[in-house]
This record gives C-alpha cells, sequence and structure tokens, in this order.
C-alpha cells in the first residue's frame, strides 16, 4: 500500500477564535504505481489532503500512511508540485534539477549524473544549461517534474500543475507527465478542477463533498491506455464519465 488515509479529519483554529474543519473521517487508500485524481468544490479540503500527505499538516484525528508509515512530519519520500513551477531564476536547469539532491548532501558527480537522466526523461536534454526564462511554460513544468523525479520519490502530489498553461500545451504536458510517471512507476495524487482532466490521467477518482470534505464517491476509471492522455481523451467514455462526477458535484451542492 504505497498511501492510506485512516478516518482522517482536520480543522484549523482562525482568528477569530472559531474552528474550521476542513476535511471529515477521509478514508481511502492508494495503490503503489495508481494515478488517482482528487475533485471537489473549492475549498473542500483538496489541498489539505495533500499537505497531510506530505506532513506538512498533521491530522486533527485519523492517520496518514506512506508505504506503510506513519506520517508526523515532511516525508523525504514524497515529491510536491505547485500550480507555479517554482525554478529558481539565478540558477541553470541542471542546477535546478539537482537542487534537491545538493539539499540532501548528495556528491556533486551522483547529482549531476541523476539530473541528466531526469532531464532526458522528460525530453529536456540540450537545455540544461538553459535559464528558466528562457524556456517556454510548458518546458518549465517539465523541468519542475524532472527536479521533483531526482529526488526518487514514492509518491508525486500534483496540485493542479497544468491550469496555468494554455490549452494545447496543457495537452501535451499532460501526455508527457502521463508517460513520464507510469515509466517511472511511481504512485501519483493529483488535484484537479478540470473533470475531464482527473478521468484522462487516472485510475481512479475521489469526489469530495463540499466543506467539510469527505469522499461523496470513488470512481473507477477502466479505460486502456492511461500513458496516453490524448488517444484517452477521444473515448465517448471519456464524458460520461466527466457528466457523472458533475452531476454528483451539483447534487451535493445543492443539498448544502
Amino acid at each position: 500500500m504505497a498511501l492510506e488515509f485512516k478516518g482522517v479529519s482536520k480543522s484549523f483554529n482562525l482568528d477569530t477564535g472559531q474552528e474550521l474543519t476542513a476535511v471529515r473521517d477521509i478514508n481511502f487508500k492508494v495503490e503503489k504505481g495508481e494515478f488517482v485524481s482528487v475533485v471537489g468544490p473549492s475549498g473542500c479540503g483538496k489541498s489539505t489532503i495533500l499537505s497531510m500527505t506530505a506532513g506538512l499538516y498533521q491530522p486533527t484525528t485519523g492517520e496518514v500512511r506512506v508505504s506503510g508509515e506513519l506520517v508526523t512530519k515532511p516525508n523525504p519520500h514524497v515529491g510536491f508540485m505547485l500550480q507555479k513551477d517554482l525554478l529558481l531564476p539565478w540558477r541553470t536547469i541542471i542546477k535546478n534539477v539537482e537542487f534537491g539532491l545538493e539539499s540532501r548532501g548528495v556528491p556533486r558527480a551522483q547529482r549531476r549524473e541523476r539530473a541528466m537522466a531526469e532531464l532526458e526523461r522528460c525530453h529536456l536534454a540540450g537545455f540544461e544549461n538553459h535559464y528558466p526564462y528562457q524556456l517556454s511554460g510548458g518546458m518549465r513544468q517539465r523541468a519542475a517534474l524532472a527536479r521533483t523525479l531526482a529526488i526518487d520519490p514514492d509518491i508525486i502530489l500534483l496540485d493542479e500543475p497544468f491550469s496555468a498553461l494554455d490549452a494545447q500545451t496543457k495537452l501535451l504536458i499532460q501526455n508527457s507527465f502521463a508517460e513520464t510517471i507510469m515509466e517511472a512507476g511511481i504512485t501519483t495524487l493529483l488535484i484537479t478542477h478540470d473533470l475531464s482532466e482527473a478521468v484522462i490521467m487516472s485510475d481512479r477518482v475521489l469526489v469530495l463533498s463540499e466543506r467539510p470534505g469527505t469522499v461523496m464517491c470513488e470512481m473507477p476509471i477502466d479505460l486502456p491506455d492511461r500513458a496516453h492522455p490524448l488517444k484517452r481523451r477521444q473515448l465517448p467514455e471519456v464524458h460520461q464519465h466527466a457528466a457523472e462526477i458533475f452531476t454528483l458535484l451539483r447534487l451535493d451542492q445543492r443539498a448544502a
């Protein structure tokens, strides 16, 4: 088991003295190598789930386990990618990819070899000595993925990493990410507001309710070619799944 949430709730104390419950009684499991998306309305606790997986927050109640180990602090086996690539502008691309390894004290020759391997995997060989400003948005996101893969994570957390890209670039990068992550065999948890994206990228979609977020539905995505979202996008089942998720979210919104 790569990831398990067991009876997890998370509350925050506000400056007003009130308590805000972000998620309540979250239960789900993610198998090794599985790609799972989390969708739900704004404010339902999707990012809180990622932060607890990474060990940035601790649950108020319940347990979060990564590879069977209880998460009690930031976890070096979890890679985190946000909406922005957060590349350091004063470092070359290869130096950016090396950054996590450098922070862990990996010798220079070893981290350079590892960084070059990940740049090649992410189709960025030849751009290692460029600076971030010299790359397109899609290339910068691929560089951010290479940096994440370089630390050899057990799990990658993706917090809407494609949302800032234009439509054409988004499709291409989704395909590139899917191929790369599946080739690496890495367990992945994606947050997105794009229901079609959730369907074409995933083995399974978790649908969260309005805040406090609970798992309303776990929808298996039994479609071929997970490594090729562009092919999946052409299947009529994609629209059917997306419509089912949309209906669930609308019914929950009306009930709230």
